[in-house]
């Protein structure tokens, strides 16, 4: 395996940079890679996060992931990757410097925008080697997204990674043009999309849970030692989802939460006046599972507030699943959150 003109051979670990493009200031800018390969043959799978600058989870999710005790390869490569856009990092912005979203510059032109010159490199250096890939996403700034894995539910293969990733919602969502989903599937590449937590933020319950999904996908592959049968989460798969938005300008007064069971119905929240008078209220307009929210309490016409995903009969069953996996997580936060 040759990556950026360093070989990686079985059995080594390479920490690697590849360069971008400079700053105007002539500083270089490269991609931070750590590169393990097993002396067994097996398969290659990317481990990707801040393909949007501000979306710090995923950076923290790959640390861990790379100093835990469980992170041992006995099969095949991983090729880990912290911050893609290492540009939008150092800015604290989800686009590029040429204002580009680059999960919409795939697959990229060698000659092209700054963005695209990136999701190039990126697409041939990484993506182009590997069997599988998890990208590690947030909610937009001043939005929370609840723990789930976002992917094409109808490929068999596909589906069984999500399965094995082992949060509680999937959602079955069609291919974006300019993606590195897209990109990565032209390639044949299985590529999950892990949705979890706020820009600029981290959130310890997506950190956790992002970890131990990819260890867990890992040992599905074969590529690390099984781990302990603990009690198995039975996802849930959503296969529409949509946005309520705000019907009127004001301060917003929220009584929904994220993994929240709301009815056809229900009140989300009331948007007032500065001066504490109703102006409006959010009602869910049929019954589903809130999986992202504004978390910013002012609000204008036509905001997005709430984003529920629908799972038909199953709701009840997919509210208390949530619960119980949100609580099966809470003593290891607890644990790093105050140690003894």
């Amino acid at each position: 395996m040759i990556i950026a003109g360093t070989e990686i051979k079985p059995g080594e670990q390479k920490h690697i940079e590849i360069p971008v493009a400079k700053l105007y200031t002539d500083t270089n800018i490269s991609i931070p890679v750590l590169i393990t390969r097993a002396k067994r043959p097996g398969p290659t799978v990317f481990v990707s996060a801040a393909v949007h600058g501000d979306e710090l989870n995923g950076i923290e999710i790959i640390r861990r992931l790379t100093r835990s005790p469980s992170f041992k390869i006995t099969k095949g490569c991983l090729i880990a990757v912290p911050m893609v856009n290492i540009y939008g990092v150092l800015n604290q912005s989800r686009y590029m410097p040429d204002r580009r979203d680059l999960n919409r510059c795939f697959p990229g032109s060698e000659k092209g925008s700054l963005a695209g010159r990136l999701a190039h490199i990126f697409l041939t250096e990484i993506v182009a080697h590997c069997d599988y890939g998890v990208d590690l996403h947030t909610g937009a700034i001043h939005r929370s997204n609840l723990p789930q894995i976002r992917a094409n539910l109808k490929d068999p293969e596909t589906k069984l990674l999500a399965e094995a990733f082992g949060v509680p919602v999937l959602l079955n969502a069609d291919l974006r043009d300019g993606s590195l989903r897209e990109a990565a599937v032209d390639n044949n590449t299985k590529i999950l999309l892990y949705e979890a937590g706020e820009a600029l933020r981290f959130d310890e319950l997506s950190i956790q849970s992002g970890v131990k999904g990819i260890l867990k996908v890992l040992s599905h592959l074969g590529m690390v030692k099984k781990r302990r049968s603990t009690k198995k989460t039975s996802p849930y798969i959503a296969y529409n989802s949509a946005w309520l938005r705000a019907s009127a300008s004001g301060i917003v007064s929220e009584t929904t939460q994220l993994g929240d069971l709301v009815e056809a119905g229900d009140i989300l929240a009331e948007i007032n006046s500065p001066f504490g008078e109703l102006i409006s209220k959010v009602k869910a307009k049929r019954s589903g599972i809130v999986i992202g929210k504004q978390n910013i309490p002012l609000v204008q016409e036509g905001d997005a507030m709430y984003h529920l995903a629908y799972f038909g009969a199953e709701q009840d069953e997919v509210a208390e699943q949530i619960e119980n996996w949100q609580e099966s997580i809470n003593p290891v936060i607890n644990a790093v959150q105050h140690p003894q």
